[in-house]
Protein backbone atom coordinates (compact mmCIF):
# COMPACT_ATOMS: atom_id res chain seq x y z
CA UNK A 1 0.00 0.00 0.00
CA UNK A 2 1.49 3.33 -1.06
CA UNK A 3 1.61 6.40 1.14
CA UNK A 4 -1.00 8.08 -1.06
CA UNK A 5 -3.33 5.10 -0.73
CA UNK A 6 -2.97 5.14 3.05
CA UNK A 7 -3.77 8.86 3.15
CA UNK A 8 -6.85 8.32 0.98
CA UNK A 9 -8.18 5.56 3.23
CA UNK A 10 -7.40 7.50 6.42
CA UNK A 11 -9.18 10.61 5.14
CA UNK A 12 -12.17 8.57 3.99
CA UNK A 13 -12.44 6.93 7.42
CA UNK A 14 -12.19 10.29 9.19
CA UNK A 15 -14.86 11.86 6.99
CA UNK A 16 -17.13 8.83 7.40
CA UNK A 17 -16.79 9.09 11.19
CA UNK A 18 -17.85 12.75 11.08
CA UNK A 19 -20.80 11.99 8.79
CA UNK A 20 -21.85 9.18 11.11
CA UNK A 21 -22.09 11.37 14.20
CA UNK A 22 -18.60 11.86 15.61
CA UNK A 23 -17.81 15.43 16.67
CA UNK A 24 -14.10 14.89 15.96
CA UNK A 25 -11.80 12.08 14.91
CA UNK A 26 -8.17 11.17 14.44
CA UNK A 27 -7.18 8.30 12.13
CA UNK A 28 -3.79 6.61 11.92
CA UNK A 29 -2.72 3.83 9.59
CA UNK A 30 0.36 1.84 10.59
CA UNK A 31 2.31 -0.60 8.47
CA UNK A 32 5.25 -2.82 9.37
CA UNK A 33 7.50 -5.29 7.60
CA UNK A 34 9.67 -7.43 9.90
CA UNK A 35 11.91 -10.45 9.47
CA UNK A 36 13.78 -12.67 11.94
CA UNK A 37 16.40 -15.35 11.39
CA UNK A 38 17.40 -17.32 14.50
CA UNK A 39 20.20 -19.89 14.38
CA UNK A 40 20.95 -22.60 16.93
CA UNK A 41 23.23 -25.65 16.69
CA UNK A 42 24.27 -24.67 13.16
CA UNK A 43 20.67 -24.86 11.95
CA UNK A 44 17.96 -22.30 11.32
CA UNK A 45 15.72 -22.52 14.38
CA UNK A 46 13.34 -19.72 13.42
CA UNK A 47 12.62 -17.98 10.13
CA UNK A 48 9.83 -15.42 10.25
CA UNK A 49 8.55 -12.62 8.08
CA UNK A 50 5.50 -10.54 8.86
CA UNK A 51 3.74 -7.74 7.03
CA UNK A 52 0.98 -5.89 8.85
CA UNK A 53 -1.38 -3.00 8.25
CA UNK A 54 -3.51 -1.58 11.03
CA UNK A 55 -5.85 1.38 11.47
CA UNK A 56 -6.52 3.14 14.75
CA UNK A 57 -9.39 5.62 15.06
CA UNK A 58 -9.86 7.97 18.02
CA UNK A 59 -13.52 9.00 18.25
CA UNK A 60 -14.88 12.01 20.12
CA UNK A 61 -18.66 11.78 20.43
CA UNK A 62 -20.78 14.07 22.66
CA UNK A 63 -17.96 14.56 25.19
CA UNK A 64 -17.28 10.82 25.18
CA UNK A 65 -14.20 9.08 23.84
CA UNK A 66 -13.17 5.73 22.45
CA UNK A 67 -10.20 4.33 20.58
CA UNK A 68 -10.74 1.46 18.15
CA UNK A 69 -8.51 -0.47 15.78
CA UNK A 70 -8.82 -2.90 12.89
CA UNK A 71 -6.62 -4.53 10.27
CA UNK A 72 -9.51 -4.89 7.80
CA UNK A 73 -9.11 -1.58 6.05
CA UNK A 74 -9.43 -2.36 2.34
CA UNK A 75 -13.20 -2.92 2.22
CA UNK A 76 -14.86 0.47 2.66
CA UNK A 77 -18.31 -0.99 3.19
CA UNK A 78 -17.10 -3.20 6.02
CA UNK A 79 -14.89 -0.44 7.45
CA UNK A 80 -17.82 1.97 7.35
CA UNK A 81 -20.01 -0.38 9.39
CA UNK A 82 -17.17 -0.87 11.87
CA UNK A 83 -16.90 2.89 12.39
CA UNK A 84 -20.68 3.35 12.69
CA UNK A 85 -20.95 0.60 15.32
CA UNK A 86 -18.04 2.09 17.25
CA UNK A 87 -19.69 5.51 17.32
CA UNK A 88 -22.93 3.96 18.56
CA UNK A 89 -21.01 2.15 21.30
CA UNK A 90 -19.13 5.30 22.29
CA UNK A 91 -22.43 7.01 23.15
CA UNK A 92 -22.89 4.55 26.03
CA UNK A 93 -19.62 5.59 27.68
CA UNK A 94 -19.25 8.15 30.46
CA UNK A 95 -18.57 11.75 29.54
CA UNK A 96 -15.01 13.00 29.88
CA UNK A 97 -14.70 16.73 29.28
CA UNK A 98 -10.91 16.51 29.11
CA UNK A 99 -10.86 14.24 26.04
CA UNK A 100 -10.31 16.47 23.00
CA UNK A 101 -8.04 16.75 20.02
CA UNK A 102 -5.00 19.00 20.56
CA UNK A 103 -5.02 22.73 19.95
CA UNK A 104 -4.37 23.04 16.18
CA UNK A 105 -1.81 25.78 16.86
CA UNK A 106 0.42 23.12 18.46
CA UNK A 107 0.34 20.79 15.46
CA UNK A 108 3.25 20.04 13.18
CA UNK A 109 2.59 22.10 10.06
CA UNK A 110 4.86 20.30 7.59
CA UNK A 111 8.41 20.88 6.40
CA UNK A 112 11.49 20.54 8.56
CA UNK A 113 14.84 18.83 8.04
CA UNK A 114 15.03 15.32 6.65
CA UNK A 115 15.90 13.34 9.78
CA UNK A 116 17.06 10.33 7.74
CA UNK A 117 15.35 7.63 9.79
CA UNK A 118 14.80 5.10 7.01
CA UNK A 119 17.07 2.93 4.87
CA UNK A 120 15.76 3.34 1.34
CA UNK A 121 17.34 0.04 0.34
CA UNK A 122 15.45 -1.99 2.96
CA UNK A 123 13.24 -3.91 0.56
CA UNK A 124 16.14 -4.77 -1.73
CA UNK A 125 18.14 -6.72 0.86
CA UNK A 126 18.78 -10.32 -0.20
CA UNK A 127 17.14 -12.82 2.24
CA UNK A 128 20.16 -15.10 1.94
CA UNK A 129 22.33 -12.27 3.22
CA UNK A 130 20.22 -12.11 6.38
CA UNK A 131 20.65 -15.84 6.94
CA UNK A 132 24.39 -15.66 6.31
CA UNK A 133 24.80 -12.88 8.89
CA UNK A 134 23.03 -14.95 11.57
CA UNK A 135 25.28 -17.94 10.85
CA UNK A 136 28.39 -15.73 10.83
CA UNK A 137 27.68 -14.65 14.42
CA UNK A 138 27.38 -18.26 15.55
CA UNK A 139 30.67 -19.16 13.84
CA UNK A 140 32.45 -16.53 15.92
CA UNK A 141 31.57 -18.59 19.01
CA UNK A 142 31.43 -22.29 18.16
CA UNK A 143 34.56 -24.23 19.07
CA UNK A 144 36.20 -21.29 20.82
CA UNK A 145 35.91 -22.76 24.34
CA UNK A 146 35.11 -26.26 25.64
CA UNK A 147 32.79 -24.83 28.33
CA UNK A 148 30.26 -23.52 25.81
CA UNK A 149 26.86 -25.15 26.34
CA UNK A 150 24.59 -23.34 23.90
CA UNK A 151 24.67 -20.53 21.37
CA UNK A 152 21.82 -18.56 19.81
CA UNK A 153 22.41 -15.98 17.11
CA UNK A 154 19.76 -13.77 15.59
CA UNK A 155 19.33 -11.34 12.72
CA UNK A 156 16.32 -8.98 12.85
CA UNK A 157 15.12 -6.10 10.72
CA UNK A 158 12.05 -3.94 10.51
CA UNK A 159 10.51 -1.21 8.41
CA UNK A 160 7.57 0.70 9.90
CA UNK A 161 5.57 3.66 8.73
CA UNK A 162 2.43 5.59 9.53
CA UNK A 163 0.14 8.30 8.24
CA UNK A 164 -2.14 10.30 10.51
CA UNK A 165 -4.96 12.76 9.89
CA UNK A 166 -7.16 14.64 12.35
CA UNK A 167 -10.45 16.41 11.76
CA UNK A 168 -9.17 19.72 13.13
CA UNK A 169 -6.40 20.05 10.60
CA UNK A 170 -3.48 17.69 11.19
CA UNK A 171 -1.83 15.65 8.45
CA UNK A 172 1.55 13.92 8.69
CA UNK A 173 3.52 10.76 8.01
CA UNK A 174 6.80 9.17 9.04
CA UNK A 175 8.89 6.05 8.43
CA UNK A 176 11.64 4.18 10.31
CA UNK A 177 13.91 1.23 9.62
CA UNK A 178 16.03 -0.87 11.96
CA UNK A 179 18.51 -3.74 11.83
CA UNK A 180 20.05 -5.76 14.65
CA UNK A 181 22.38 -8.68 15.26
CA UNK A 182 22.18 -10.54 18.58
CA UNK A 183 24.17 -13.31 20.23
CA UNK A 184 23.48 -15.23 23.43
CA UNK A 185 25.91 -17.77 24.94
CA UNK A 186 25.68 -19.99 28.01
CA UNK A 187 28.73 -21.69 29.50
CA UNK A 188 29.35 -24.40 32.09
CA UNK A 189 30.57 -23.25 35.50
CA UNK A 190 29.90 -26.30 37.63
CA UNK A 191 26.49 -25.87 39.23
CA UNK A 192 25.71 -22.63 37.36
CA UNK A 193 25.25 -21.66 33.73
CA UNK A 194 26.42 -18.05 33.24
CA UNK A 195 25.08 -16.36 30.13
CA UNK A 196 26.62 -13.69 27.96
CA UNK A 197 24.64 -11.44 25.65
CA UNK A 198 25.58 -8.83 23.07
CA UNK A 199 23.86 -6.98 20.29
CA UNK A 200 24.45 -4.29 17.70
CA UNK A 201 21.83 -2.26 15.88
CA UNK A 202 21.52 0.41 13.24
CA UNK A 203 19.00 2.33 11.16
CA UNK A 204 21.02 1.54 8.02
CA UNK A 205 22.12 -1.94 7.04
CA UNK A 206 25.40 -0.61 5.67
CA UNK A 207 26.29 0.80 9.11
CA UNK A 208 25.40 -2.35 11.08
CA UNK A 209 28.57 -3.91 12.60
CA UNK A 210 28.81 -7.34 10.97
CA UNK A 211 31.62 -8.75 13.12
CA UNK A 212 32.32 -9.03 16.82
CA UNK A 213 28.81 -9.63 18.17
CA UNK A 214 29.43 -13.31 18.87
CA UNK A 215 32.93 -12.67 20.20
CA UNK A 216 31.63 -10.08 22.66
CA UNK A 217 28.82 -12.33 23.88
CA UNK A 218 31.26 -15.18 24.53
CA UNK A 219 33.68 -12.89 26.35
CA UNK A 220 30.91 -11.61 28.61
CA UNK A 221 29.83 -15.17 29.42
CA UNK A 222 33.37 -16.33 30.23
CA UNK A 223 33.99 -13.25 32.34
CA UNK A 224 31.17 -14.42 34.63
CA UNK A 225 32.87 -17.70 35.54
CA UNK A 226 33.31 -17.88 39.30
CA UNK A 227 30.48 -15.46 40.11
CA UNK A 228 29.54 -15.25 43.77
CA UNK A 229 28.03 -13.01 46.38
CA UNK A 230 30.28 -10.73 48.36
CA UNK A 231 29.70 -9.12 51.71
CA UNK A 232 26.97 -6.51 52.04
CA UNK A 233 27.85 -2.87 52.26
CA UNK A 234 27.43 0.67 51.00
CA UNK A 235 29.77 1.58 48.15
CA UNK A 236 29.94 3.27 44.74
CA UNK A 237 28.08 1.68 41.84
CA UNK A 238 29.11 2.01 38.18
CA UNK A 239 26.31 1.28 35.70
CA UNK A 240 27.58 0.58 32.19
CA UNK A 241 26.08 2.68 29.42
CA UNK A 242 23.82 0.01 27.89
CA UNK A 243 22.15 -0.50 31.26
CA UNK A 244 21.90 3.12 32.36
CA UNK A 245 18.36 3.31 31.02
CA UNK A 246 17.25 0.92 33.76
CA UNK A 247 18.27 3.52 36.33
CA UNK A 248 16.75 6.41 34.38
CA UNK A 249 13.43 4.80 33.42
CA UNK A 250 11.68 5.22 36.81
CA UNK A 251 12.60 8.90 36.83
CA UNK A 252 11.27 9.49 33.32
CA UNK A 253 8.09 7.59 34.20
CA UNK A 254 7.67 9.91 37.19
CA UNK A 255 7.75 12.90 34.80
CA UNK A 256 4.82 11.58 32.76
CA UNK A 257 1.52 13.44 33.02
CA UNK A 258 -0.47 10.30 33.79
CA UNK A 259 1.82 9.44 36.73
CA UNK A 260 1.56 12.98 38.09
CA UNK A 261 -2.23 13.20 37.77
CA UNK A 262 -2.71 9.76 39.33
CA UNK A 263 -0.35 10.61 42.24
CA UNK A 264 2.00 7.85 41.18
CA UNK A 265 5.05 10.07 40.84
CA UNK A 266 7.78 10.93 43.32
CA UNK A 267 8.45 14.14 41.36
CA UNK A 268 5.10 15.91 41.75
CA UNK A 269 5.49 19.70 42.06
CA UNK A 270 9.25 19.43 41.63
CA UNK A 271 9.65 21.59 38.52
CA UNK A 272 12.43 24.08 39.20
CA UNK A 273 13.72 21.99 42.11
CA UNK A 274 17.00 20.09 42.48
CA UNK A 275 16.34 16.39 41.80
CA UNK A 276 19.89 15.26 41.01
CA UNK A 277 23.53 16.23 41.24
CA UNK A 278 24.98 19.01 39.10
CA UNK A 279 26.38 16.32 36.77
CA UNK A 280 22.86 15.42 35.69
CA UNK A 281 21.82 17.23 32.48
CA UNK A 282 19.31 15.60 30.14
CA UNK A 283 17.98 17.08 26.89
CA UNK A 284 15.10 15.71 24.83
CA UNK A 285 16.22 16.33 21.25
CA UNK A 286 13.92 15.12 18.43
CA UNK A 287 16.05 16.58 15.64
CA UNK A 288 19.20 14.43 15.75
CA UNK A 289 19.79 13.25 12.20
CA UNK A 290 19.36 9.44 12.12
CA UNK A 291 18.57 9.38 15.83
CA UNK A 292 16.58 6.36 16.99
CA UNK A 293 13.87 8.57 18.48
CA UNK A 294 14.00 11.43 15.96
CA UNK A 295 10.63 12.71 14.75
CA UNK A 296 8.92 15.93 13.71
CA UNK A 297 5.66 15.22 15.54
CA UNK A 298 4.41 12.93 18.29
CA UNK A 299 1.56 10.41 18.34
CA UNK A 300 -0.99 13.23 18.75
CA UNK A 301 0.48 15.34 15.96
CA UNK A 302 2.08 17.88 18.30
CA UNK A 303 5.17 19.46 16.76
CA UNK A 304 8.26 18.24 18.58
CA UNK A 305 10.66 20.65 20.24
CA UNK A 306 14.13 20.37 21.71
CA UNK A 307 13.72 20.77 25.47
CA UNK A 308 15.85 20.65 28.59
CA UNK A 309 14.42 18.03 30.93
CA UNK A 310 17.00 18.23 33.70
CA UNK A 311 19.64 20.96 33.78
CA UNK A 312 22.54 20.58 36.23
CA UNK A 313 20.24 18.53 38.44
CA UNK A 314 17.29 20.95 38.28
CA UNK A 315 14.02 19.65 36.81
CA UNK A 316 12.91 21.86 33.92
CA UNK A 317 10.10 19.99 32.12
CA UNK A 318 7.53 17.23 32.41
CA UNK A 319 6.12 15.04 29.62
CA UNK A 320 2.51 16.21 29.28
CA UNK A 321 0.06 15.19 26.54
CA UNK A 322 -3.18 17.01 25.69
CA UNK A 323 -5.45 14.94 27.94
CA UNK A 324 -3.37 15.18 31.10
CA UNK A 325 -2.45 18.75 30.29
CA UNK A 326 -6.14 19.65 30.56
CA UNK A 327 -6.58 17.64 33.73
CA UNK A 328 -3.53 19.17 35.37
CA UNK A 329 -4.07 22.64 33.88
CA UNK A 330 -0.59 22.43 32.38
CA UNK A 331 0.60 23.27 28.87
CA UNK A 332 1.05 20.17 26.69
CA UNK A 333 4.67 19.43 25.88
CA UNK A 334 4.20 15.90 24.45
CA UNK A 335 3.68 12.80 26.51
CA UNK A 336 6.58 11.01 24.84
CA UNK A 337 10.35 11.07 24.85
CA UNK A 338 12.28 11.36 21.59
CA UNK A 339 16.09 11.21 21.87
CA UNK A 340 17.04 11.59 25.52
CA UNK A 341 20.61 12.87 25.57
CA UNK A 342 22.56 12.71 28.83
CA UNK A 343 25.43 15.22 28.91
CA UNK A 344 28.66 13.16 28.93
CA UNK A 345 31.67 13.53 31.16
CA UNK A 346 35.38 13.12 30.41
CA UNK A 347 36.30 9.53 31.35
CA UNK A 348 35.60 6.32 29.45
CA UNK A 349 34.40 3.22 31.30
CA UNK A 350 37.94 2.10 32.11
CA UNK A 351 38.68 5.54 33.47
CA UNK A 352 35.60 5.41 35.69
CA UNK A 353 36.63 1.99 36.99
CA UNK A 354 40.15 3.24 37.67
CA UNK A 355 38.74 6.08 39.79
CA UNK A 356 37.03 3.72 42.26
CA UNK A 357 38.84 2.30 45.30
CA UNK A 358 36.12 -0.21 46.10
CA UNK A 359 32.75 -0.55 44.41
CA UNK A 360 30.73 -2.65 41.97
CA UNK A 361 30.43 -2.39 38.21
CA UNK A 362 26.87 -3.44 37.33
CA UNK A 363 26.61 -5.28 34.01
CA UNK A 364 23.16 -6.80 34.48
CA UNK A 365 19.88 -6.28 36.33
CA UNK A 366 17.95 -9.38 37.37
CA UNK A 367 14.37 -8.57 38.26
CA UNK A 368 13.27 -6.18 40.96
CA UNK A 369 10.83 -3.31 41.17
CA UNK A 370 10.41 0.35 42.01
CA UNK A 371 7.58 2.29 43.64
CA UNK A 372 6.54 5.13 41.35
CA UNK A 373 4.91 7.19 44.09
CA UNK A 374 7.77 7.04 46.62
CA UNK A 375 10.88 6.34 44.51
CA UNK A 376 11.85 3.31 46.60
CA UNK A 377 13.48 0.49 44.63
CA UNK A 378 15.01 -2.97 44.93
CA UNK A 379 16.82 -4.70 42.06
CA UNK A 380 18.86 -7.84 41.64
CA UNK A 381 22.25 -7.20 40.03
CA UNK A 382 25.32 -8.92 38.66
CA UNK A 383 28.65 -7.50 37.66
CA UNK A 384 32.18 -7.16 39.03
CA UNK A 385 33.79 -6.09 42.26
CA UNK A 386 36.14 -3.14 41.74
CA UNK A 387 39.15 -2.88 44.04
CA UNK A 388 41.89 -0.27 43.70
CA UNK A 389 40.64 0.69 40.26
CA UNK A 390 40.57 -2.86 38.84
CA UNK A 391 37.93 -5.57 38.29
CA UNK A 392 38.78 -8.38 40.70
CA UNK A 393 35.78 -10.69 41.11
CA UNK A 394 32.57 -11.41 39.17
CA UNK A 395 29.55 -11.05 41.47
CA UNK A 396 25.93 -12.20 41.23
CA UNK A 397 22.81 -12.84 43.31
CA UNK A 398 23.10 -9.48 45.01
CA UNK A 399 20.50 -6.76 45.49
CA UNK A 400 20.58 -3.00 45.57
CA UNK A 401 18.01 -0.96 47.48
CA UNK A 402 17.41 2.74 47.91
CA UNK A 403 15.32 5.67 46.77
CA UNK A 404 15.64 7.42 43.43
CA UNK A 405 15.06 10.83 45.01
CA UNK A 406 18.38 10.36 46.79
CA UNK A 407 20.26 8.18 44.29
CA UNK A 408 20.38 10.81 41.54
CA UNK A 409 21.76 13.32 44.02
CA UNK A 410 24.56 10.80 44.63
CA UNK A 411 25.64 10.84 40.96
CA UNK A 412 29.38 11.48 41.27
CA UNK A 413 30.74 10.77 37.77
CA UNK A 414 29.51 10.53 34.18
CA UNK A 415 31.32 8.71 31.39
CA UNK A 416 32.11 9.93 27.90
CA UNK A 417 30.99 6.60 26.39
CA UNK A 418 27.52 7.61 25.21
CA UNK A 419 25.67 4.63 23.75
CA UNK A 420 24.06 5.71 20.46
CA UNK A 421 22.28 2.44 19.63
CA UNK A 422 19.15 3.57 21.46
CA UNK A 423 16.86 6.59 21.54
CA UNK A 424 18.14 7.14 25.09
CA UNK A 425 21.73 8.27 24.55
CA UNK A 426 23.26 7.53 27.91
CA UNK A 427 26.87 7.15 29.12
CA UNK A 428 28.10 4.98 31.97
CA UNK A 429 27.15 6.47 35.34
CA UNK A 430 28.69 6.31 38.82
CA UNK A 431 26.55 6.63 41.95
CA UNK A 432 27.96 6.85 45.47
CA UNK A 433 26.64 5.25 48.68
CA UNK A 434 24.56 2.49 47.10
CA UNK A 435 23.36 -0.21 49.51
CA UNK A 436 24.35 -3.68 48.28
CA UNK A 437 23.00 -6.81 49.93
CA UNK A 438 25.02 -10.01 49.60
CA UNK A 439 26.43 -12.31 52.22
Amino acid sequence: MTKEEKYNIAKWAMEHALKSGADAARVSIYNSNNSTVEVREEKIDKLEEANRNNMRINLYVENKYSSISTNRINNKEELGRFIEEAIAGTRYLSEDEFRTLPDPDLYYKGGGEDLKTVDTGFENLDPQQKIDQAFAIEKEILGKDERIISVTSTYRDGLSGSVMVASNGFEGDRENSSYSLVASVSVNDGDSRPQGYWYESSIFHGELPKEGVGTQALRRALDKLGQKKIESGSMPMIVENRLAGRALDPLISALNGSSIQQKNSFLIDMKGEQIGSELMTIVDDPFIVSGRGSRLFDSEGLATRKRNIVEAGILRNYFIDTYYGKKLEMEPTSGETTNLVFKPGELDLQGLIASIDRGILVTGFNGGNSNGSTGDFSYGIEGFLVENGKLTQPVSEMNITGNFKQVWKELIAVGNDVYTGSSWRLPSLVFDNISFSGI
